[in-house]
């Protein structure tokens, strides 16, 4: 089926068509502030993420707004997850007050309290990311050396109409991570592979956007990341879809104009959602990727994080019905480039955010 284009979604792509044929530099100021901070209904954070030799993953948030539906949307604040090889999971979101926030606006420069972000630029120009987030009984101080170059789709910016613009980019899609861990009493020295981008947007997710489907690959010469952003009837359900693909260091592919077909959904009462176990995309002669599940990681009904007013509301007011997945899969991947034909296997992890119940349809 071919997704529909609704005329009065304008997305960033340089051209020709939905894709750059000239890749994008991402300059520094891509990675600093953009919203007003306080304003209503503009949203903005960064991400981190790693996953550990040992077993281990972590997710890391530094929030200028938090975008999620809830009390705490809006909020200054940071989020820490650590996922152990056990299972086990540690998440916590902290508040802090606006006075506690600064930002750079020509930078990647950011503090929350005491938890902050800062870059630095060594000889060969991939910069070094450092991180630390902290509290009770949990702390993350790492390191990230990038290993791909920045990238944006086009301009970075998708504007739905008149009903607001949506941001994404990606200073890093693969990094090296060093670093320390806290988790309770004990202190661990971690090394493995972590990932880094920034969004924002001037409108409730909720109000537009029905599900979307985020996650990269790394395999032995490419790195690739994807989201596919399904909209809902306010834009005629239009999709978003971003495709990058690196080569080593060097991005090859910024395009929106591939083939995404999920299939084979199963449901998970606790998440209260299906989620599709096969994801293949797909340009052709040029990529061909392939993600099947081998365990799913996290299922959420997010109505379980709101009070009982709030859920009661967005459940039979809003006719909200938030979920998520942290799916953890196997991969193959073909790539044809300047002449030569690669098939590389692995595995990764990947996510799915809806609103709305989801299906194969």
């Amino acid at each position: 089926m071919t997704d529909y284009v609704n005329p009065n979604v304008k997305e960033g792509w340089i051209g020709p068509g939905r894709k750059d044929g000239e890749i994008q530099t991402l300059e520094l100021e891509d990675d600093a502030l953009h919203i007003e901070v306080g304003k209503k209904n503009h949203f903005e954070w960064w991400y981190f993420d790693a996953h550990l030799d040992g077993g281990y993953t972590l997710v890391a948030f530094f929030y200028a707004a938090y975008p999620n539906p809830g009390l705490d949307q809006g909020k200054v604040g940071v989020e820490m997850t650590l996922l152990r090889p056990d299972g086990r999971k540690t998440q916590r979101f902290i508040k802090y007050s606006k006075s506690d926030f600064y930002a750079s606006r020509e930078r990647p420069d950011v503090k929350i309290g005491d938890n902050f972000m800062k870059v630095e630029f060594p000889e060969d120009g991939l910069p070094v990311y450092e991180i630390f987030l902290e509290d009770e009984g949990l702390a993350f101080h790492l390191t990230y050396k990038a290993q791909v170059k920045g990238w944006k789709p086009g301009t970075g910016y998708s504007h739905f109409a008149n009903l607001g613009y949506f941001a994404w980019v990606i200073p890093f899609a693969r990094g090296r991570v060093t670093g320390t861990v806290r988790d309770g009493d004990s202190v661990m020295e971690v090394a493995g592979v972590g990932y880094h981008d920034h969004n924002w947007l001037n409108f409730p997710f909720q109000n537009i956007i029905e599900y979307w489907m985020w996650g990269r690959v790394y395999s032995e010469n490419f790195t690739v990341s994807y989201a596919y952003i399904k909209c809902n009837e306010k834009v005629d359900e239009h999709v978003v879809k971003v495709l990058q693909v690196a080569k080593g260091e060097d991005v090859i592919l910024s395009s929106g104009e591939f083939e995404f077909d999920k299939s084979d959904f199963e449901f998970n009462e606790k998440a209260g959602h299906s989620y599709p176990r096969r994801i293949a995309i797909k340009i052709p002669d040029a990529i061909d990727l392939t993600l099947t599940v081998n365990r799913l990681y996290e299922a959420v009904n997010m109505l379980d994080n709101f009070g009982a007013v709030l859920r009661f509301v967005a459940k039979n007011i809003l006719r909200l019905k938030p979920g998520y997945f942290r799916i953890h899969s196997d991969f193959a991947l073909s790539v044809n480039h300047e002449g030569s034909s690669y098939k590389e296997t692995g595995t990764t992890l990947h996510e799915v955010v809806t609103f709305k119940q989801l299906g194969p349809s």
